[in-house]
């Protein structure tokens, strides 16, 4: 059984029972139940299914692990988190983040005046609001508006002239004033993609000397007393955890020194994000060397050890990992459309009465090929491919030739692998790239797994049954866009390779795991294919329940949004239709109204199951 690195991604939150990818929760439905649940109701294109069982999971591990820690050195700061609301802010994630959050008051970080709008009309009335991100004028407003709505709100400055303009405010709202806090600028930076958001280059925080002037300012207009929070951040993914230890002591320093210089109030320390998730399918590619109990008691030992150290009071411990928390929430469910290398069968074999020499013994390797000689007749057909080739650009030989060709080595290159299924696969496996399966995917990769296409971040893909059968195809995947840098492409050092299937008969889906954090909103309308339908998968007592299904938009809301008029594009084709030639132009009519309202991905009739 191939289990596609379920052990290393999955976190235990999925499993595989008889063949089957399956929930490991509650009743343990499969995937696959689900996805053909959502279908019999005449959705087509790819599924994003929400897992809030799972947002609670991490939420619970974040919070139990800080507080195991703290109750494990005796620390005296307490632990808060927010969610950045820029991994995810899609309502149906959102909606579950907060009402799962309440218990452990769990609060929400916006860095825009749009993600504010929505934390201060969705956060937990007693948990945090923190603002990060570059503020106007309008948007400090709207932090003095949170902060009389009741909201425990911190601003945290970018810029010295953030400072000024939350002076100016505090003159003109007066109190309650938000809470303020700096943002460090560190020399300790993270580690791989994300690295620039830290270090002494990075795009945001205060060098030493702007830190100094910034408290001179709260000092000078008597705001030292709000000034209650320093934040740092040294990158996303964070796959090493001797960054975030160096990180924490330049913190933790700077937090003593400011105490001294009169900060009475400031009491604590934002960590930002980074906390790593593990997406990694294959044993010798980690994303994270680290655990969340190793990366808790490092946080507060070292931070207990430097507020000893120093005199001071311990601070409380403030995180917002974002990707941590929302990764693993969701799942995309995409059927497989096509396989373009289906063609080569022996059906499409058209032999002639006599064949060139080259073919001929091509056959004969597919006829007699066995365990035993499997590798020596796999290389014999690559060589013989490569010289019929040359035959063919030559004129030797004709284009039936070159079919004849491209098809026996393809089935003999099958019969390898299968043949040698129970050994060292590596000589097949170096060469999988030239004989790869193309699998068509009906969805968007520049929507739904922007990250693939912008960063290289790879994310779990499985099938969701056959697990039972090993798979014999290497496998690319191509989605639908109009683009050829919409693959996913077979590469050997982390290969994926997938079944055998006879698409005519039955239908094929791959799940794409812990696409969650950033995905969703980082998703692009390229070709305008848009968000794929969701559906929030609930658990009771009774099982499951599939609520607040959202459908993929329809062609002329896509197009709405874009700014078509979209009464002058259905007026221009009826008047088009109306001046035609042809026939039957009501029923066209009929026919365009129905396809405008339906969703731009492809439409494919579900397989009759193979009863012989």
């Amino acid at each position: 059984m191939n289990d596609y690195g379920i052990h290393i991604w999955s976190n235990d939150d999925f499993i595989i029972e008889k063949g089957l990818v399956k929930i490991n929760h509650a009743s343990k439905p499969s995937l696959l139940e689900i996805a053909q649940k959502i279908r019999a109701t005449g959705i087509r294109g790819p599924i994003l299914l929400r897992f809030p069982h799972l947002i609670n999971k991490q939420i619970d591990t974040l919070f139990g692990q800080f507080n195991r820690a703290i109750k494990s050195f005796d620390y005296k700061g307490r632990f808060h988190a927010v969610f950045p609301l820029k991994v995810n802010q899609f309502p149906n994630f959102v909606s579950s983040l907060t009402t799962i959050g309440k218990k452990y008051n769990y609060g929400l970080e916006a860095g825009s005046k749009a993600e504010l709008i929505i934390a201060m009309a969705y956060n937990n009335q007693n948990a945090p609001i923190t603002v990060n991100g570059f503020k106007d004028k309008g948007m400090i407003t709207l932090g003095f508006i949170a902060a009389k709505m009741g909201y425990d709100t911190t601003l945290t400055i970018e810029g010295l002239g953030e400072l000024h303009n939350i002076i100016e405010a505090a003159k003109e709202y007066k109190d309650p004033i938000p809470n303020i806090g700096l943002r460090i600028r560190l020399h300790s930076s993270g580690i791989g993609i994300w690295a620039k958001s830290g270090g002494i280059n990075s795009k945001f925080g205060l060098t030493s000397t702007e830190l100094l002037e910034a408290v001179e300012l709260l000092k000078k207009h008597d705001l030292i007393d709000k000034f209650t929070m320093i934040h740092f951040h040294i990158g996303s993914q964070i796959s090493q955890i001797n960054p975030v230890k160096k990180a924490l002591r330049e913190a933790g320093n700077i937090y003593a020194e400011l105490k001294k210089m009169g900060a009475k109030n400031l009491n604590n320390i934002n960590l930002g994000g980074g906390l790593a998730v593990e997406y990694s399918q294959h044993e010798h590619i980690h994303n994270r060397n680290y655990t969340i109990t190793e990366f808790t008691n490092d946080v507060v030992f070292l931070l207990k050890e430097i507020a000893t150290q120093k005199g001071v009071q311990e601070p409380n411990i403030f995180t917002e990992s974002g990707r941590f928390i929302a990764a693993s929430h969701a799942v995309l469910i995409t059927p497989v459309l096509e396989l373009f290398s289906q063609e080569y069968t022996e059906k499409g074999l058209r032999l002639k009465k006599n064949n060139p020499p080259l073919i001929q013994e091509l056959y004969d390797l597919y006829k007699t090929i066995n365990p035993s000689n499997a590798i020596e007749y796999f290389h014999d057909s690559l060589d013989h491919m490569e010289s019929l080739l040359t035959l063919f650009d030559l004129g030797y030989i004709d284009l039936q030739d070159r079919s004849n060709t491209e098809i026996l080595v393809h089935l003999i290159i099958k019969k390898a692998i299968e043949l040698t299924k129970d050994k060292d696969r590596f000589e097949l496996k170096k060469i999988q790239d030239r004989v790869q399966e193309r699998y068509l995917l009906n969805f968007s990769l520049f929507q739904s797994l922007p990250d693939f296409w912008g960063l290289g971040q790879r994310f779990p893909v499985m099938p969701l049954d056959r697990l039972d059968q090993r798979p014999t195809r290497s496998a690319s995947l191509w989605d639908i866009t109009c683009d050829s840098d919409g693959e996913i492409d077979f590469n050997v050092d982390y290969p994926l390779f997938l079944h055998d299937v006879d698409l005519s008969k039955e239908e094929y889906f791959l799940g794409f795991f812990l696409v969650g954090a950033y995905q969703e909103i980082l998703g692009m309308k390229h070709n305008l294919f848009t968000h794929p339908t969701e559906v929030t998968v609930h658990f009771d007592e009774n099982g499951y329940k599939l609520e607040n299904m959202v459908e993929s938009q329809s062609i002329l809301d896509i197009l709405y949004d874009m700014d078509y008029d979209i009464n002058e594009i259905q007026a221009n084709l009826k008047q088009l239709i109306a001046q035609s030639r042809c026939k039957e132009k009501e029923k066209l009519l009929e026919i365009l109204r129905m396809l405008l309202h339906d969703n731009n991905y492809l439409k494919i009739s579900p397989k009759k199951e193979n009863n012989g």
